[in-house]
């Protein structure tokens, strides 16, 4: 496994690889982002991972500050799981002083939950995803469901600027209680973890009472859920079609409709999804 933290000798690398996977990452790497270097290794030639802590795509500094980072265990896990490339940049490869933030405009989908909670977020993530696109080339990049938004923002991005890469949604990947593994769960204190399993709870909850009740109820419900959860703080509770992230008004029938939550543990933030009616 070869590191750079070098943008332009990782380029020329790069230049004459064929079927190039890619997996950007902001490290504090898990089983999930492990699943994802699996998926990529099994479908491309070359795996190239990245762990750039985005600063751009932050809006709180303490959230930033507290991010955790732990490059030499990231290392050993990428290494173990067969990738070939890792690139580990310094601010000033991706963000030179000279080169002024992109402003893209994503529309609705950019309006609701996350973008509403967390101004300028998907603008930062963006940039970002759009410098490590340019640098690395990748033929397939592979994101998680768990951040099923941003997923849909960079969709939505490769086809604005009109780029050769295949998107590849992965699944949700859980621990043994089902609360979905994200970089965040290590800074939960043993408390908050186990109050945690709440989110996946009121999800499969509200998925086995889809057969009988409407949209309506369950949010009802899901937010009744979460008073057994008292160390949890609901940010948002909502559902909305999987295609293209509309809020829902009326419950179409057969379109893919998905329940989103974003809580607070003590000063952890946490997302998660399910496809409740599908």
């Amino acid at each position: 496994m070869k590191v750079f933290k070098d943008k332009m000798e990782l380029s020329a690398h790069l230049s004459t690889k064929s079927k190039v996977g890619f997996v950007p990452t902001m490290g504090a790497l898990h089983y999930g982002h492990v699943s994802l270097i699996k998926m990529s290794v099994n479908q491309c030639d070359v795996t190239v991972c990245s762990i750039f802590v985005n600063p751009a795509q932050f809006n709180d500094k303490n959230d930033l500050l507290n991010y955790p980072r732990t490059v030499e265990k990231d290392l050993e896990m990428l290494e173990q799981a067969g990738c070939d490339i890792v690139f580990i940049p310094e601010i000033d490869e991706i963000y030179p002083k000279n080169v002024p933030l992109q402003q893209y405009e994503f529309g609705a989908i950019e309006m609701v939950m996350e973008g509403e909670h967390r101004p300028g977020h998907f603008n930062g993530m963006a940039n970002v995803v759009q410098r490590l696109f340019d640098i690395v080339k990748p033929h397939y990049a592979f994101f998680g469901e768990k951040d099923y938004q941003q997923l849909c923002v960079v969709k939505q991005l490769v086809k604005m600027l009109n780029l050769p890469i295949t998107i590849v949604p992965c699944k949700i990947i859980r621990e043994n209680d089902g609360l979905a593994m994200s970089s965040r769960n290590m800074l939960l204190s043993e408390n908050e973890r186990a109050q945690a399993i709440g989110i996946y709870n009121t999800l499969t909850l509200v998925k086995q009472k889809s057969t009988t009740a409407r949209p309506e109820e369950l949010l009802v419900f899901a937010h009744k859920n979460f008073e057994n959860y008292p160390l949890i703080l609901p940010e948002y509770i909502q559902f909305a079609y999987a295609d293209n992230l509309e809020k829902l008004v009326v419950h179409e029938q057969n379109r893919p409709l998905m329940m989103f939550i974003a809580v607070k543990l003590g000063k952890v933030r946490l997302i998660d999804n399910m496809l409740i009616y599908e």
